[in-house]
């Protein structure tokens, strides 16, 4: 009898860019997730099963056992670990999807040079608390950190922050905003992560669908490193 494999997947630009690499192992999605209520959606293998849960949830799925391996964001990996990409997590892929960038980003008019050379305080809003408190750290910086979870770009509009750290793919939404990116911490994309006890146990399982995954990587250079 065949063990089944379960995949975490999120909702969105990381579900869609995973297809093709699904598609290259032999797996094709019964369902859409955008007209489908189901959380738990077939494939063309009995043995392979998606499981849909919030991008910040993937790595608590694969670490725990809820699901034998998933795809996340550099970002989500290392807030998960706190700052630390060793998560106890096997990341054997950078499938280089979902490709973006981690950045500092003030108003236009906003000084961010002569108030990082002058060793002020700054309040920088962000949900990306442990890689911004990170990134200041190592620069030397002294910040307060406002934990937001959606409309960055209000923050410095509204007097709230002095500056943001927020994922940056095009600038469209920054420049709406006038707000300007003033410093970029790290090119983020998507990671494959599995479930340790997994790979161990389901090994003959799930080699094969790690080995199509990393054959069917795209060579593009929306991600650089």
């Amino acid at each position: 009898m065949n063990e089944t494999i379960t995949l975490a997947l999120s909702k969105g630009r990381i579900f869609e860019e995973t297809l093709p690499l699904l598609r290259a192992a032999g797996i094709e999605v019964g369902e859409d997730p955008e007209k489908s209520r189901k959380l738990i959606l077939p494939t063309n293998r009995p043995d392979v099963r998606v499981v849909l849960v919030r991008a910040t949830d993937v790595p608590t799925y694969v670490q725990y056992g809820g699901a034998d391996l998933g795809v996340a964001g550099l970002d989500v990996l290392l807030e998960h670990a706190g700052g630390d990409a060793a998560t106890g997590l096997y990341q054997p892929l950078d499938l280089r999807i979902a490709c973006c960038r981690m950045s500092v980003a003030v108003r236009a008019d906003f000084d961010y040079a002569a108030a990082v050379r002058q060793g002020s305080r700054i309040r920088v809003a962000t949900k990306y608390t442990h890689i911004a408190r990170q990134h200041f750290a190592d620069k030397g910086v002294h910040v307060d950190l406002i934990k937001l979870y959606g409309s960055m770009e209000l923050a410095p509009l509204t007097g709230l922050a002095d500056a943001i750290v927020d994922l940056v793919s095009t600038g469209s939404t920054l420049r709406a905003n006038n707000l300007v990116e003033v410093e970029q911490i790290m090119p983020i994309s998507s990671r494959l992560v599995v479930n340790q006890a997994a790979l161990k146990l389901k090994r003959a399982a799930l080699r094969p669908l790690i080995d199509a995954f990393a054959g069917a990587i795209p060579d593009t250079s929306a991600c650089s490193t």
